[in-house]
């Protein structure tokens, strides 16, 4: 399922990660660039499978934990009321 920020979020890239301004509630998140990668891919119209394929290639890291990291990045976000 692909990701899309409310339109009270906004993002900057920066050398460390994405940053991201809740502008309702006046709150920010910092995602490191383990979890850039992860937002990009699916802001980008990828699947969760998508953006845990690229984690795997990036990070040579376990297939099973690297979507099992997307997915609790994604319930973060939504539950947070940052994403959709």
């Amino acid at each position: 399922m692909t990701l899309r920020f409310g339109d009270n979020v906004s993002t900057a890239e920066t050398d460390y990660g994405t940053v991201l301004l809740d502008e309702r509630a006046g709150a920010y998140w910092e995602l490191n660039p383990t979890a850039t990668l992860v937002v990009r891919t699916l802001l980008d119209g990828g699947e969760e499978t998508d953006a845990a394929a690229a984690l795997v290639r990036e990070f040579d890291i376990d297939r099973t934990q690297a979507l099992k990291d997307v997915e609790e990045l994604v319930r973060q976000l939504r539950g947070s009321g940052l994403a959709s």
